[in-house]
């Protein structure tokens, strides 16, 4: 009985040490940003510049840019655990990810540069510098969540469109047309669906800012098409912003979950980039 006792307790340790639950990490939340309406407000500049101006070097320059996008995500899980002097299962896989998106979008950034006619291309992702630091400032403060850093980078986000109509061989107005009638649909539709979200919880909101920037929204399309800049549908499509935000602070669509309200805006986006492309091919 003595003799057996070690080997039994021995046994048991090491099924116990079988059995225990690891601190497993799941790659998908590491890798993937868990906000899902960022995807949209990268992909709209991303897919508008490839439909009007498509070429090699805007090619790389979106997988340049969707890479730096995914990059943010495990950048700032590993700011975060750095800041708490801390590392967690998460952080040496986080630290891998960065250095995999970090590498894909500095060998696409410099293979665009090597197939583009000019460097011209480069001068929205230098003057949208700034705002993407902003954002980079708030993330590393894990303030990410804060309106001027959504703002900023929503806004730097939208100048790829002019780097890939550029890289494409669009002349600099007409290319900067594209940022600025992204910027006029990203702004607004940031505080509105921040207002939303807060009417989902209950919390007191008021609609005029939202509504006043749709409207200033709408003014700029309008003026970028009188300069034909941009479309006139360009400017449909802002005005149909606008009614989605009236009916929105309506007692009519006061029931919207978070979940409706992301997939509405999703389709938002993609009529406006569909909008601003089709009104170039038909010349309007």
């Amino acid at each position: 009985m003595n003799q057996a006792t070690p080997f039994t307790n021995q046994l048991q340790e090491q099924v116990g040490e079988v059995s225990r639950p690891q601190n497993r990490v799941r790659l998908k939340t590491v890798a993937l940003p868990v906000e899902h309406g960022g995807w949209g407000l990268s992909l709209e500049p991303i897919v508008l510049g490839l439909l009007v101006a498509s070429s090699l070097s805007g090619l790389f320059l979106s997988v340049a840019t969707i890479a730096t996008f995914l990059l943010r995500h495990p950048l700032k899980l590993v700011m975060a655990d750095r800041r708490r002097a801390r590392r967690f299962p998460r952080t040496a896989y986080a630290e891998r990810f960065v250095q995999l998106y970090a590498t894909i979008a500095a060998l696409s950034l410099l293979t665009a540069i090597k197939t583009a006619a000019s460097y011209e291309f480069l001068l929205p992702l230098l003057l949208a510098a700034p705002f993407a630091l902003i954002q980079l400032i708030y993330d590393r403060a894990s303030r990410s969540r804060a309106l001027l850093p959504e703002l900023a980078g929503a806004t730097a986000m939208a100048s790829i469109a002019s780097s890939i109509a550029l890289a494409g061989g669009w002349p600099r107005p007409a290319a900067f047309g594209l940022w600025a009638v992204l910027a006029a649909r990203v702004v607004p539709t940031i505080l509105y669906v921040r207002a939303r979200l807060r009417m989902t919880r209950g919390q007191h909101t008021s609609p005029t800012a939202v509504l006043t920037m749709h409207l200033l929204a709408l003014a700029v399309a309008l003026a970028l098409s009188w300069a034909k800049l941009v479309s006139v549908l360009a400017a449909v499509a802002l005005f149909i912003l606008l009614m989605r935000a009236l009916l929105g602070f309506s007692e009519y669509d006061r029931a919207a979950s978070a979940r409706q309200i992301g997939i509405r805006e999703l389709c938002f986006g993609a009529m406006t980039v569909i909008a601003v492309a089709l009104g170039h091919f038909l010349g309007l």
